[in-house]
């Protein structure tokens, strides 16, 4: 039986409370279903926007420009239900859009830990400074609706056709062990010795990290290597 890849992406109402964990509204998503590598044509795709219960915050607005008035008429947020998939692709899919929607039982393969992997030396890592990068001036009349879920699905397309291309990636799940390994951290990701190297990391640092119950697992993973 084939395998349901989608390539996803959200917008919201705002952030994830990094204090209480709180999540924000879905108000549009958006997905592709793709064919198998290396091709991944698009077989399907979906937009829906949804009425949230939450405000919009100020710094969510100036980046999609979705405006509540826009939203009286979808249906409720709470009506959003991913299809059957297999392997969800994205953006920092790992550290929004699968947590928004309620980390749902799927296979991630995230673009933007790829894409740091594989052109490390780039200044930025955005879906907008990569199309730059593989696309040049061209790029710009593309970008004009970026941010929109629709738009950015088909950028987040484009970048994985070429990050693939220099993996030499044949299958979702060698994309996803790839992904999967670019996710494991290099450096201490919070803390008094953020941004230290993890070798460098004190070991009774190490030790008191590795006793806490709730430690990150690639973190955990990364720390006992």
């Amino acid at each position: 039986m084939a395998q349901i890849a989608r390539i996803f992406d959200v917008e919201t109402t705002g952030h994830i409370d990094k204090k209480t964990g709180a999540l924000p509204d879905v108000i549009e998503s958006a997905w592709l279903e793709l064919d198998a590598p290396p091709v991944c044509g698009v077989i399907d795709q979906f937009e829906q926007r949804y009425k949230p219960t939450k405000p919009i915050n100020l710094g969510a607005l100036a980046t999609h420009h979705i405006h509540p008035d826009d939203l009286v008429d979808c249906p409720a947020h709470t009506n959003f239900a991913l299809p059957a998939t297999d392997y969800l692709i994205g953006h920092n899919v790992d550290g929004f859009d699968w947590i928004v929607i309620g980390k749902p039982p799927v296979k991630l393969i995230d673009t933007l830990a790829l894409a740091r992997m594989v052109w490390p030396a780039l200044d930025s890592h955005t879906q907008s400074a990569l199309l730059y990068h593989l696309k040049g001036k061209a790029a710009r009349e593309q970008l004009r609706n970026a941010h929109s879920a629709l738009a950015d699905i088909w950028i987040c397309r484009e970048i994985l056709l070429a990050l693939m291309n220099d993996l030499k990636a044949t299958s979702w799940q060698e994309l996803h062990e790839l992904s999967e390994r670019a996710l494991i951290p290099t450096v201490m990701p919070f803390g008094k010795h953020q941004g230290v190297p993890l070798a460098q990391v004190p070991s009774d640092y190490r030790r008191w990290l590795l006793n806490q119950p709730d430690i990150d697992p690639r973190l955990r993973a990364a720390l006992t290597k």
